[in-house]
C-alpha cells in the first residue's frame, strides 16, 4: 500500500541516524508545503509536490494534512506503563506538604504500586497498559519504552514483561522494553538488599532473558535503593544478554550516577537533577543520551534537569514522559515537550528534537525511527497546528490530528482506526 500525506503547512523534522548534540541539538529542518509519501512501511519521498506526482503514480490513499504541521512520531524513551493501583492520595499528601522520601517512608511510593502489581492478574495488568497505551497514541506517541519494576520478584516481573510482549502484539505503538528488577529494594528483602541484588542476578535476569522479554536494563542508582557498587553488580551481565544499559541517575542527589552511566556504557541516563559538572563532562565524551524527565520536577515540585548545561556541554538530550502512578501520571508527550520548554528553559526546537530523533537514540533505534526522512520507517503525526513551535506555545490542549505508524494510518482525526 501506498500513502501521500498532503497538504501540510511544513513538515519539521531532525535529520540522520544518531543523536543530535550541542548545537544541533535544535536542528529541526523545515520544509514548507512538503508532502510525505509511504511505500509499504518506510518513506519513500519527502519534498516538493509537483515532483512527488512526476516521480509517483497516484497512491493508493491520501491523509490531508491541511493547515497542518507534520512531524516524525513521537518516541517516548522512559515509562512504567505496566502497572496497577494509582496513588492520588499521595498526590494529596504532597499538595499538603508531604516529600517523596517521606512518602516513602510511611509505606508508600514504589512499593505501594508494587503490592497492587502483583495482585492483579494478567488480564487486568494488560488491559490496563492497553489502556494506557491508547492515550499514549492520542498524543502522537508510535514508539514507547515501557519497563517492569514493579514486581520485585521473579512471577511478578516476568508478568510485567509478558504483559508488554502481549501487548506489543495488540497495539499499533511499539514498545521497547526494559528488565527493572531492581527498581527498589522489596520489604520482603529490606533486612538483607545484598541478597536481593544476588537474586536479581542469579535468578530474575537469568529468567527474563530466557525468555527474550526485553532489550534493556535499567537500575535505580540513587540513595536509599542501589548504591554505585550495587549498580556495577546488577549491570555487570548486561552484556551476554545483549541488554542496553539505562540508568535511574542523580534524581534527588549527586551519588555520581552521571559519571557511573559513561563509565558502564549506559545508552543513556534519566533524570539528572543533581548530576555534578564532572558527570555531565563523562557522559559527553561517551556519547550517553540524557532523558530529562520535566513531568517529574513538575509533578513533585522539584527542580528541572540542567539542560542548558547538558546542551551546552554536548550530551544528547531526549524528553520522556516517565509515565507512573507515583510521580509523573501523564502519557502526553507533548505535554512534557511543553514542560521542556517552560520548566526546563529547552527552545521548542530542542525539545521537539528531544522528543523525536535523540528519544529513538536513546533506544537503539534511531537507524529507522526519530525523523521524516526518506529511508526511515513512516512514524508521522500531523499536528493541527501551522508551525512546530505549537506543540510546545499552544499548551495544555491535545494538537494531535492523525497518526501514521509504519505507513499505516492508526489515528485519524482523532480516533483510532
Amino acid at each position: 500500500m501506498s500513502l501521500l500525506i498532503q497538504g501540510a503547512t511544513v513538515v519539521a523534522t531532525p535529520r540522520g541516524t544518531a543523536a543530535l548534540a550541542g548545537p544541533r541539538q535544535g536542528a529541526l529542518e523545515l520544509f514548507p508545503g512538503a508532502v510525505v509519501r509511504c511505500e509499504g512501511r518506510d518513506i519513500a519521498y519527502v519534498g516538493e509536490p509537483r515532483e512527488h506526482d512526476r516521480l509517483f503514480p497516484a497512491p493508493d490513499e491520501v491523509l490531508d494534512a491541511r493547515g497542518g504541521t507534520v512531524l516524525p512520531g513521537f518516541v517516548d524513551p522512559h515509562t512504567h506503563l505496566p502497572f496497577a493501583g494509582y496513588r492520588e492520595g499521595e498526590f494529596d499528601r504532597r499538595l499538603a506538604g508531604a516529600s517523596y522520601a517521606q512518602i516513602a517512608a510511611a509505606g508508600g511510593g514504589i512499593v505501594a504500586t508494587v503490592a497492587a502489581t502483583r495482585t492483579a492478574t494478567f488480564d487486568e495488568l494488560l488491559a490496563l497498559t492497553l489502556r494506557r497505551l491508547d492515550l499514549q497514541l492520542a498524543t502522537g506517541t508510535t514508539t514507547t519504552e515501557a519497563k517492569s519494576g514493579y514486581g520485585l520478584e521473579l512471577d511478578a516481573e516476568l508478568k510485567q514483561l509478558r504483559v508488554l510482549r502481549e501487548a506489543a502484539r495488540r497495539h499499533p505503538v511499539e514498545i521497547v522494553a526494559t528488565a527493572m528488577p531492581a527498581h527498589e529494594v522489596p520489604p520482603e528483602w529490606r533486612h538483607d538488599p545484598e541478597r536481593y541484588v544476588e537474586l536479581v542476578v542469579s535468578e530474575i535476569y537469568p529468567a527474563i532473558a530466557a525468555e527474550g522479554l526485553a532489550e534493556q536494563v535499567d537500575v535505580f542508582c540513587e540513595r536509599g535503593v542501589f548504591t554505585p557498587d550495587q549498580t556495577r553488580r546488577l549491570l555487570a551481565d548486561a552484556g551476554r544478554y545483549r541488554w542496553r544499559i539505562h540508568l535511574h541517575a542523580d534524581e534527588l542527589c549527586d551519588l555520581g550516577g552521571a559519571g557511573l552511566a559513561a563509565e558502564l556504557g549506559a545508552a543513556a541516563a534519566a533524570h539528572l537533577l543533581h548530576a555534578s559538572p564532572e558527570g555531565i563532562a563523562a557522559m559527553a565524551r561517551r556519547g550517553v543520551v540524557a532523558i530529562v524527565l520535566p513531568g517529574v520536577s513538575f509533578f513533585l515540585r522539584e527542580r528541572f534537569a540542567p539542560v542548558r548545561a547538558l546542551v551546552g556541554a554536548g550530551v544528547p538530550v531526549a524528553v520522556a514522559t516517565d509515565c507512573n502512578p507515583g510521580s509523573s501520571h501523564t502519557e502526553s508527550m507533548p505535554a512534557v515537550v511543553a514542560l521542556a520548554c517552560l520548566g526546563a528553559g529547552l527552545s521548542s526546537e530542542e525539545a521537539i528534537v528531544a522528543a523525536t530523533l535523540n528519544a529513538a537514540a536513546a533506544l537503539g533505534r534511531a537507524d529507522r525511527l526519530g525523523s521524516v526522512e526518506t529511508g526511515k520507517q513512516a512514524d508521522v503525526v500531523v499536528l493541527d497546528a501551522p508551525s512546530p513551535k505549537h506543540l510546545a506555545y499552544h499548551f495544555g490542549v491535545n494538537l494531535v490530528r492523525h497518526v501514521v505508524k509504519a505507513g499505516r494510518i492508526v489515528l485519524r482525526d482523532g480516533v483510532r482506526t
